[in-house]
């Protein structure tokens, strides 16, 4: 997920006190206030273009029951974000890619954000990964979705506090998770790189490990091509930054 050149808003707390990367958003996205919200559920439809007609008189938002309702209508009044209620759908983001897919390429430029009662950061990112400029879990309020609005307006991204910590937690638990040598070599081969990595010779390796000179040879061979190494001296050194000297001795 490319968010290069892109500035990413978290969560306010209400909107008397939005966070400056919110309040920043330049002038053309705060003039920007032609919503679309496209909702198959009716009585949740309506009762949200009420709350922001009523709350918020200076958007314009118009309401659409499907994707082709919008496709087929919304030309002529391009809003300048798309609001896609998904609601609590079993599977959630990944059971209506395609047609966020879809909406995202006719949009045509114009940023859609993915409303949904799911909080699972994994379809918060397969929502960006659909084309989607923003995503917006039930947990939030009005002020805050109207504020996401206005700066995927802008070119932003938009996505809920909880999300990014959530996401530092799964990047520190796959750094903080060793990998295990037995996920990439058998145990002779493991012991084999052990000595490798020591600088051990074949004829001592073989003596040591009591196998073929031969055989060391060609556990030498398959450990080099696993590491992409291009002599003895790489794959020593791709061993010692890989793995804990103590996974080598174990195995």
């Amino acid at each position: 997920m490319n968010m290069m050149g892109r500035r990413v808003g978290m969560e306010p707390a209400s909107r008397g006190d939005v966070p400056g990367i919110l309040n920043d958003i330049g002038e053309g996205a705060a003039q920007a206030t032609t919503f679309a919200v496209i909702d198959s559920r009716k009585l949740e439809r309506e009762c949200f273009i009420r709350v922001i007609r009523a709350t918020h008189r200076t958007i314009s938002i118009t309401a659409y029951s499907s994707i082709q309702e919008w496709g087929s209508t919304a030309h002529g009044n391009q809003p300048c974000v798309i609001l896609l209620n998904i609601g609590a759908r079993k599977a959630s983001v990944r059971s209506v890619g395609e047609d966020l897919a879809t909406l995202v390429a006719e949009a045509a430029g114009t940023p859609v954000i993915v409303l949904s009662e799911s909080e699972e950061l994994r379809d918060m990112l397969a929502a960006l990964d659909c084309g989607a400029q923003g995503y917006i879990p039930a947990s939030v309020g009005v002020d805050v979705i109207i504020e996401a609005a206005r700066l995927t307006a802008a070119g932003g991204i938009f996505l809920p506090s909880s999300s990014l910590v959530a996401l530092r937690e799964a990047i520190t638990k796959e750094v903080d998770r060793p990998t295990g040598i037995e996920e990439h070599f058998t145990t002779r081969q493991a012991a084999v790189a052990d000595a490798l990595r020591r600088g051990k010779a074949n004829k001592t390796i073989a003596y040591e490990l009591n196998m073929c000179e031969s055989t060391v040879k060609v556990h030498i061979r398959t450990i080099m091509k696993k590491l992409r190494a291009s002599n003895r001296t790489q794959a020593a050194f791709k061993l010692n930054a890989l793995f804990p000297r103590d996974q080598l001795d174990m195995a």
